[in-house]
């Protein structure tokens, strides 16, 4: 049984506990930490969001700056597992996501979404030994995805075998390596990836676009006020050119950020 002291110490852990949670959560409109806007990505999604170095850069963090900057804020970016995100975000680690995440019905159960970033769609990689060249032809073949993205149900609709990684940085290597048949990722991923990485140009894109994707930044369900002020900034961003810019800037001039 608990004495008085061990009472009045019980007391304080859970009064620091609960503090530290109240600290964390931003559904009342609050920041995870003062002065800062806390945004998350995987990290290993190039071009948007992935490491040069020690610092993460991209299409995801230059955008996340822009709406700081507006907001008046300091820019925090951080990085953790792709599958993790939208709990941590529930849990109250990060202010929103901003890392590439397609709006889905299923994600608007638990989160909400901010207006459209950037547009793009999933697509079908192969190697060009394969000789595959359209997506109807891997039925009963390995397709890599990163786990936990809408990719794994396109490669389920082909009726292939869905082999899930942490990022594309690992499905993409295992294709080149012969480990999987396929690679299902957005499409600037693999275009990029195709043009940049080691045995790049081995890679191919195999048909058309499986569909195309609304990107958008995730917050807490009930943030309506920090909902309200980054679709203030991004509509901002829209009209006065800079979202244009910086899709620019990371895709060889191309404007992402209109369908």
């Amino acid at each position: 049984m608990f004495n008085k002291k061990n009472l009045i110490v019980f007391t304080v852990v859970i009064f620091l506990i609960a503090a530290t949670f109240m600290g964390c959560a931003s559904s009342d409109g609050d920041y995870v930490e003062e002065g800062k806007l806390t945004v998350v990505g995987s990290g290993g999604y190039p071009p948007f969001n992935f490491f040069e170095g020690d610092q993460v850069v991209g299409f995801d963090v230059d955008t996340g700056q822009a709406i700081a900057d507006r907001m008046g804020l300091e820019l925090n970016y951080v990085t953790s597992d792709w599958d993790g995100l939208i709990e941590g975000l529930r849990a109250g680690y990060y202010d929103g996501i901003l890392g590439s995440m397609a709006i889905r019905e299923d994600r608007l159960e638990r989160v909400d979404f901010t207006i459209p970033y950037y547009y793009s769609g999933a697509q079908l990689v192969v190697t060009k030994e394969s000789g595959i060249t359209d997506p109807s032809e891997m039925a009963g073949k390995t397709i890599a995805v990163a786990v936990g993205t809408t990719f794994q149900d396109d490669a389920e609709d082909l009726g292939a075998k869905v082999v899930p990684y942490q990022d594309d940085n690992q499905t993409l290597t295992e294709l080149l390596n012969g480990r999987v048949d396929g690679v299902i990722t957005d499409r600037l991923v693999a275009i990029r990836a195709m043009n940049e990485m080691s045995r790049g140009d081995e890679l191919t894109l195999a048909g058309e676009l499986l569909r195309l994707e609304s990107m958008a930044i995730a917050v807490q369900k009930g943030n309506d006020d920090l909902l309200q002020e980054l679709n203030d900034a991004l509509e901002e961003m829209h009209k006065d050119g800079t979202l244009t810019g910086i899709s620019s800037k990371w895709h060889e001039g191309a404007d992402i950020t209109k369908k």
